[in-house]
C-alpha cells in the first residue's frame, strides 16, 4: 500500500538497534535489536485484516513471540517471580473468544475512524480494536506486538533519552510535531474535538519523527503495547510484564485529544484489553524480528 507519508508503504518497518535505556522509576532495561513499523497501523491495513477473520482466520496457537531471542522461546515474563521463571508463551487458544472486530470498530461515535466500507478514512489510524485484536492483527501480519520497553526504546531515541521522539523542543500548537490536544482540525485544546477531522493521516508530521525515523510515536493516537500493568525489575534484559499483573495492558504516545504530558513516550496509560473506549481509543503498530 503506496499511500503512507511521502508516497511510501503504509507497511514500512525500521530496525532499531539494541542497547540499554532508563525507565520510569529508574530501572533500566536492555534490548537485542528489533524491527519497529515506521506507521500506525491503518484504517486501510485493518480492514484486509477485519476480511481475513470473517473468513475465519485465527492466530495458530503458541505465535507472536518474539522468536529471535532465548532461542526461539521469546521474551522473559519479568511478572513470573524473582528472578523470573517463565518465557512468553505466545498466543492462548482461549483468546479466539475475544476477536471480534466486524461490526465492534464503531465504538467512539462520531470519532470512530473506521468504516463499514472502504472510504475517504482508509489512511486514520485504526482505533477502537480492543488488544487482543491489535495482538492478532500483528501476527496475521507476520509480527508481534511490541513488548512497553521495546515501544519506549524506539520513543525516546535509546540512551538519548529524548524528552518526546524528535528531541526537546516544545511541539506547541501548529501540528508540526504531534496530533495532540484537539490543535489539529480546528480545536483549542484537551476534549474540544469534534470528531475525526481533529484525528490526521498517519504520516502527517514528518517533523515529529523519532531518533531512527519512526513517526506518530506522540499524538494521534495511543498505541498499545504487549505488557500487563506491574512494577518490572531494577534491571531487564529482553523481558515484559506478561503476567502477575493487574490484566490492564500499557498504552504509550498519547493521542489526538490529549495533552502535553501524555505524549511523552514513557507516560503510560494502562486500559482494559476488552475494553472498546469511547473516547481516545488507542490504536497500535507492530514489531518483527531483525
Amino acid at each position: 500500500m503506496m499511500n503512507c507519508g511521502p508516497n511510501e508503504s503504509c507497511c514500512t518497518s525500521i530496525e532499531v538497534p539494541g542497547g540499554t535505556y532508563t525507565r520510569l522509576g529508574r530501572t533500566t532495561a536492555t534490548l537485542t535489536g528489533y524491527r519497529l513499523d515506521k506507521y500506525l497501523v491503518t484504517v486501510g491495513r485493518f480492514r484486509q485484516f477485519v476480511n481475513a477473520v470473517i473468513g475465519g482466520y485465527l492466530p495458530p496457537a503458541g505465535s507472536g513471540k518474539h522468536k529471535h531471542l532465548n532461542g526461539g522461546s521469546g521474551l522473559v515474563d519479568s511478572g513470573s517471580g524473582t528472578p523470573p521463571s517463565a518465557l512468553e508463551t505466545g498466543w492462548l487458544t482461549a483468546d479466539n473468544a475475544n476477536i471480534a472486530p466486524n461490526g465492534n470498530l464503531g465504538c467512539n461515535g462520531s470519532f470512530s475512524t473506521w468504516t463499514n466500507t472502504a472510504g475517504n478514512q482508509e489512511n486514520l489510524p485504526i482505533t477502537c480494536e480492543n488488544w487482543f485484536e491489535a495482538r492478532a492483527f500483528c501476527i496475521w501480519d507476520g509480527g508481534f506486538l511490541p513488548s512497553e520497553s521495546e515501544w519506549e526504546f524506539a520513543g525516546v531515541g535509546g540512551s538519548q533519552q529524548r524528552a518526546y521522539p524528535w528531541g526537546s523542543t516544545d511541539p506547541g500548537t501548529l501540528n508540526q510535531y504531534a496530533i495532540y490536544s484537539c490543535y489539529f482540525g480546528g480545536g483549542a485544546g484537551p476534549n474540544t474535538c469534534t470528531g475525526t477531522a481533529n484525528i490526521a493521516a498517519v504520516g502527517s508530521v514528518p517533523l515529529g519523527a523519532g531518533l531512527w525515523g519512526h513517526l506518530d510515536m506522540a499524538g494521534d493516537a495511543a498505541e498499545w503495547t504487549l505488557d500487563q500493568a506491574g512494577l518490572p525489575p531494577t534491571t531487564c534484559t529482553d523481558c515484559a510484564y506478561l503476567t502477575g499483573g493487574d490484566y490492564t495492558r500499557a498504552t504509550h504516545g498519547g493521542g489526538y485529544n490529549d495533552d502535553l504530558t501524555s505524549i511523552n513516550p514513557l507516560f503510560a496509560v494502562y486500559r482494559e484489553p476488552l475494553k472498546r473506549l469511547e473516547s481516545t481509543a488507542p490504536g497500535f503498530r507492530c514489531a518483527r524480528i531483525p
